[in-house]
């Protein structure tokens, strides 16, 4: 392997579903670089192991997926976000320093800012459905955007009250059942749990409730248009969907393994829907 040759790839158990090799591998192609980036899956065990000799494997770096997200931030520096996100999805070396972040914040803002432009105008009221680790990711990209209150609605009100501990008084909890009060004064409303996905049960939810002008994003991207999303467009409403997210996302760990801040394009955006529908 040449120095000018650079590696970076995707760590999982299992990493066969991840659409990150054709994204990556996409812009490398598009930018002519000399590189490469590839799926590793890697058991939990032996993960440790994998990033201790990254760099002897020719890897500049890599994403991280589950279920090693949290392994991934106790095992290297992670920066500001990822501690306050409680989870590093992005590697780099730095020198003989492994860094990490989380660009599913950015990843989150990004499609947000793109697919809606002015959402966060005055961004008063916004439910958040789920208090997973997408919902960390989600809840401080917000707090960044100056949200003054986040409901977090779910089933288990104990994890919305340590997102509240991490976060602050933005965040205010709320059970499953009060989502339909809540929905009328709402600027925002972000579904970030697996409900509505392939293979899950539905999400149950009715957006006649929000306000004209109310933008949903649904993290779940299988099915592309997901029922939530459906329902909003009908309405009228703006939306953002889990493949722009994704594509965000992954964003600045190319621009960090490989020295070009590439686009999320129209074209990139058809190839992986493509491949999701295949």
């Amino acid at each position: 392997m040449s120095d000018a040759f650079r590696a970076a790839c995707i760590l999982g158990w299992p990493a066969g579903h991840s659409r990150s090799p054709l994204i990556h591998n996409y812009w490398i192609r598009q930018h002519g670089i000399a590189g490469e980036y590839r799926k590793e899956p890697v058991p939990p065990e032996k993960f440790a192991a994998f990033l201790a000799h990254m760099g002897e494997r020719g890897y500049v770096g890599a994403n991280v997926t589950i279920p090693h997200k949290e392994a991934a931030l106790r095992l290297s520096a992670p920066d500001a976000r990822a501690n306050a996100v409680g989870a590093a999805n992005t590697l780099w070396r730095d020198g003989a320093t492994l860094r990490s972040t989380n660009t599913d914040v950015e990843g989150f803002l990004g499609n947000l800012d793109a697919a809606a432009s002015g959402w966060d105008r005055d961004l008063q009221d916004v439910v958040v459905l789920g208090a997973g680790g997408s919902a960390r990711a989600v809840v401080f990209g917000l707090i960044e955007r100056g949200a003054k209150r986040i409901h977090v609605v779910n089933r288990t009100l104990a994890r919305v009250q340590a997102l509240r501990e991490r976060f602050g008084a933005a965040v205010v909890p709320a059970h499953w059942e009060a989502a339909p009060a809540l929905l009328g004064g709402v600027r925002l409303l972000v579904n970030t749990t697996s409900l509505g996905m392939k293979g899950q049960p539905p999400l149950a939810i009715d957006v006649g409730g929000l306000p004209a002008g109310a933008v949903v994003a649904d993290l779940v991207y299988v099915p592309l248009v997901t029922p939530l999303l459906a329902a909003a467009q009908a309405r009228g409403l703006a939306t953002a969907d889990g493949l722009g997210m994704l594509l965000h996302q992954a964003v600045r760990g190319f621009s960090l393994w490989f020295g070009v801040t590439p686009a999320v394009t129209p074209e990139l955006r058809a190839l992986v829907k493509a491949d999701l529908a295949g």
